[in-house]
């Protein structure tokens, strides 16, 4: 996917969560996200894109704090939410493509990486405001599924502020498919690494080493299973279940 690709992806998913929050009344609780509440969500997710606004508008080179969010509620807080929105998805669309700013992993610009990182931020908490309605999420296409779960396991958590350790290596294979993506995630004492591969690759993911537990199943089960919006039993587990618990039970965000 490319970065127009991202920026139209996050334009929907912006206005989806939106919209869900009216329905589900921001005083909804998030069963995804135990203790959160929508306007939790709200103002959490306003907050982080008017943060990467920031960036992309004023060309910071340095980590910013998050802003505050108001103290609004109801209607007023969604507004605000969709204001901030709006001016994320402006400020992307009309940024140059060698925008120089602060960004916190590799990528093949600024500009790529707020696109990229902000479409799946929002894509994420937007199935969270769906899930205070109790009913399914909306779709999302395998295409941008997938490239939610690379982002996710081989960027994302391969910063040092993850907490998916291992005193002893194991690895864990993820297996969309639908797409024919493979990942072979190494966990150990530091942060994680992870593979990509084809299955139509020459070795189809099979040079890699030997995985403990493999996940498999669509790329939109496993991206909602690996972000643990989606219970791990949403997609197949082979090999040893501790591996994926542990998963489960370190890479909360």
């Amino acid at each position: 996917m490319d970065t127009a690709d991202h920026i139209r992806r996050l334009a929907r998913e912006g206005r989806v969560l939106a919209d869900a929050a009216v329905r589900a009344g921001t005083d909804a609780e998030i069963p995804v996200c135990p203790g959160w509440r929508v306007r939790d969500l709200l103002r959490h997710t306003g907050s982080v894109h008017r943060w990467a606004t920031g960036y992309v508008v004023e060309g910071g080179t340095v980590r910013a704090p998050l802003p505050t969010a108001p103290d609004l509620d109801g209607d007023a807080l969604v507004g605000w939410f969709r204001e901030g929105h709006d001016r994320l998805v402006t400020a992307l669309g009309a940024a140059p493509a060698d925008l120089r700013c602060w960004s916190f992993f590799p990528a093949p610009s600024p500009l790529a990486f707020w696109a990229r990182r902000q479409a799946h931020e929002t894509a994420v908490h937007r199935a969270d405001a769906e899930s205070a309605l109790g009913g399914d999420f909306s779709p999302v296409d395998a295409a941008f599924a997938a490239d939610g779960i690379d982002e996710l396991l081989t960027h994302f958590h391969a910063r040092d502020r993850s907490r998916v350790r291992s005193d002893v290596p194991r690895v864990l294979r993820v297996r969309a498919t639908d797409t024919g993506d493979v990942w072979t995630v190494r966990i150990t004492a530091e942060p994680v690494r992870a593979d990509h591969a084809k299955a139509t690759d020459p070795d189809g993911g099979r040079a890699h080493p030997a995985a403990e537990c493999e996940l498999s199943g669509p790329a939109e089960r496993l991206w909602l299973a690996l972000w643990n919006r989606l219970p791990l039993d949403a997609v197949t587990t082979t090999g040893d279940a501790s591996l994926a618990r542990l998963w489960q039970e370190t890479s909360a965000v």
